[in-house]
């Protein structure tokens, strides 16, 4: 074991993935010599050689498109997008190509790339530094949706990303590479503090995809949420004094429903956090399939917390964010009678 940060985990996982399988290769912006504007790639070149781990044009669709190609050859290639806002200009190659080659051909070619992608905001990064686009790939039969909150599940989902058979987008919060910002404020000190790093094995594991974990047990509501968000959570459960069970889902799609209803059967509330957009938002499918799956249990009406319907607020990123209190009312207001 080794304390890691989540650049760390993720650069470990690379490094495991490539030791162990040939047909592994890493490429990106920036992530060969340079490695990696995160540095999430470091000395990976170094170790592995240039027809390994190497640049790429500033040319996302050609990054994705490269990797279809090279995927249905039999290799397995992690891309790496430099930010989740520049994946749109790839989108097509994700949609019409890499998600459909396994059906259209029926089963004679897949796509098992990896697509790394930095999301969210928190560091000042600006309007198309900052997005969370999420929802969007979650919406598209034949990807899968992947979003870590800590080091450990970092490595590990990265790894079983890399091993699928399918292509995965790969969502990596940047506000929480470095280590996690005290949830008890709505801002860190630094965004870029080197605390709070993780024990996260040095060599092989892997996290199955489609499982969520239990982060907090609790008996009086229960708080579906990912990513960076569940800091938030857990800081508003201690705020609020109200006993909240908090489920990191870390895989979006597929969805692992069955820890969901489990938990809103019991506690007969649910709350559900996320960092992006409200509309349309991955909340708007998670509130649907509760009121599905567990109406007759539900002791109030579903709460949601997210973003503002806004293009992103370079200025008031901090107001943008579902911050403790925010989530702390929510769960107050599962507590009214109704």
């Amino acid at each position: 074991m080794s304390s890691m940060n989540m650049i760390q985990a993720l650069n470990s996982a690379m490094d495991v993935m490539l030791g162990r399988d040939d047909n592994v290769v890493v490429f990106g912006e920036d992530v060969g010599y340079f490695g990696g504007v995160f540095r999430a790639t470091a000395n990976l070149q170094k170790k592995y050689g240039r027809t390994r781990v190497f640049d790429t044009p500033i040319a996302e669709g050609g990054i994705i498109g490269t990797a279809v190609g090279m995927g249905a050859y039999g290799l397995r290639p992690v891309t790496e997008i430099q930010f989740a806002d520049y994946i749109y200009p790839a989108f097509d190659q994700l949609v019409s190509e890499a998600a459909r080659l396994r059906y259209r051909s029926g089963g004679d070619y897949w796509a098992p790339l990896t697509v790394r992608a930095p999301c969210g905001g928190g560091i000042f990064g600006g309007q198309t530094h900052s997005q969370s686009p999420e929802s969007i790939f979650t919406h598209v039969c034949g990807i899968k949706t992947v979003m870590p909150s800590n080091p450990y599940d970092a490595k590990g989902l990265l790894i079983a990303a890399i091993e699928d058979d399918d292509p995965v987008v790969f969502f990596e919060p940047k506000r929480i590479y470095n280590g996690p910002f005290d949830g008890h404020h709505d801002k860190p000190l630094t965004p870029w503090s080197q605390h709070a790093a993780s024990e996260v094995p040095e060599g092989y594991y892997a996290i199955p995809l489609g499982k969520a974990a239990v982060v907090r047990a609790g008996k009086e509501a229960t708080i579906v949420t990912y990513g960076t968000m569940v800091h938030v959570c857990l800081a508003a459960v201690e705020a609020s004094g109200i006993d909240a069970e908090v489920i990191d889902l870390r895989t979006l799609i597929p969805l692992d429903i069955d820890t969901i209803v489990e938990s809103v059967k019991r506690t007969g509330r649910c709350a559900i956090v996320h960092e992006a957009t409200r509309t349309s938002g991955f909340g708007a499918e998670l509130s649907s399939l509760v009121q599905e799956h567990c109406f007759w249990h539900l002791e109030a009406p579903i709460e949601r917390v997210a973003g503002w319907d806004t293009p992103y607020p370079h200025a008031f990123e901090w107001e943008y964010f579902p911050g403790p209190a925010r989530v702390a009312q929510a769960l107050k207001n599962l507590m009214e009678p109704v």
